[in-house]
């Protein structure tokens, strides 16, 4: 990543960015170059994706980190090439080869195979992952040349698609795409379905293509970012309440507005809704309602979950420059 010596002065930026993320770059290098770009004080991120991947990566500034975990558990789509006949260390082209093999599986056997994979599955997580045991992320043992026993886990592939195959000449592969559940490794899966076909095998392209309600059309590419004037960047940002789709909106009057904002439950004529997102008056005026936070409504009452700031939501209408 490139290193700026510059010291830029932050400011508070509240929203979601839908960065597409490029080949070679860690999640984290992704984030810190956007929170550059932005000037932004906080940021944080809604899911890693690998360095060897592209792709849909939502970025979340100031208020909308309340509401990452929402995206962390979100169904996820990705369309993969997995190499066949050929297995790496890690289980992508970065790795070195462990085995060639022959590839003599059918056109027939590769449909059977990926109907097995369809619905769900149980996967052991790949040593070259960030999930952590005892402390130490899995990548570092594997760094040390060290195995460790790791749970197997359950997973949904909610949908398989086979996009494209070539089972002959000097590279044959796979191309598919996946819709999956949280906590789906792409790459246990393909070394799987590459195992399960008899010839071993290794992505050589991941692409997240969706994530909860966000698509890779709606993404900006990190050179195109830098290349926007400073208040054009600002203006790629979608709202807070973004993240908030599939939540039923309640609106409150001012009074409402603010003892919901100091975290005290309200009475009203609401069914139980488990996702509920309020909308008030900023605190002390009657202008239009915003975001105040997420909460669920049980037995009449709204009870508050993730809360806005006072603060924040004055941040939110008055942007700094």
């Amino acid at each position: 990543m490139q290193r700026h010596s510059t010291r830029v002065p932050r400011r508070p930026v509240h929203g979601v960015l839908l960065l597409d993320k490029p080949l070679g770059f860690s999640s984290n290098q992704a984030l810190q170059k956007a929170k550059w770009l932005l000037r932004a004080e906080k940021a944080g991120h809604t899911g890693t994706l690998d360095p060897l991947a592209t792709g849909v990566l939502p970025i979340c500034f100031g208020a909308a980190t309340k509401f990452s975990q929402l995206h962390l558990d979100a169904d996820k789509s990705y369309e993969t090439v997995v190499r066949l006949g050929v297995t790496t260390t890690t289980g992508d082209a970065e790795g070195d080869v462990l085995e060639s093999r022959p590839v003599t599986c059918s056109v027939g056997q590769v449909v059977e195979v990926l109907d097995r994979f369809t619905g769900p599955i149980t996967q052991i997580p790949p040593m070259h992952s960030a999930l952590k045991k005892d402390g130490k992320a899995l990548y570092e043992y594997a760094r040390e040349g060290v195995t460790v026993e790791r749970a197997p886990r359950a997973v949904t592939i909610h949908d398989l698609e086979l996009l494209e195959l070539g089972l002959e000449g000097d590279e044959p592969f796979l191309r598919l795409r996946v819709r999956c559940s949280k906590g789906t490794y792409i790459r246990t899966l393909g070394e799987d379905i590459a195992a399960a076909l008899g010839c071993g095998g290794h992505l050589s392209l991941l692409r997240r293509v969706q994530t909860g309600p966000f698509d890779a059309s709606q993404c900006i590419t990190v050179e195109a970012l830098e290349a926007l004037p400073e208040e054009q960047r600002m203006q790629r940002l979608l709202p807070v309440q973004a993240l908030l789709p599939d939540h039923t909106a309640v609106t409150l009057d001012s009074d409402n507005a603010a003892r919901f904002l100091s975290g005290v439950r309200r009475r009203g004529v609401w069914s139980d809704l488990s996702r509920v997102a309020i909308y008030g008056p900023p605190p002390g005026t009657s202008r239009t309602p915003v975001l105040l936070g997420s909460g669920h409504t049980q037995a009449g009452e709204l009870i508050p979950g993730r809360l806005l700031s006072p603060i924040e939501i004055q941040q939110i209408l008055e942007p700094a420059t």
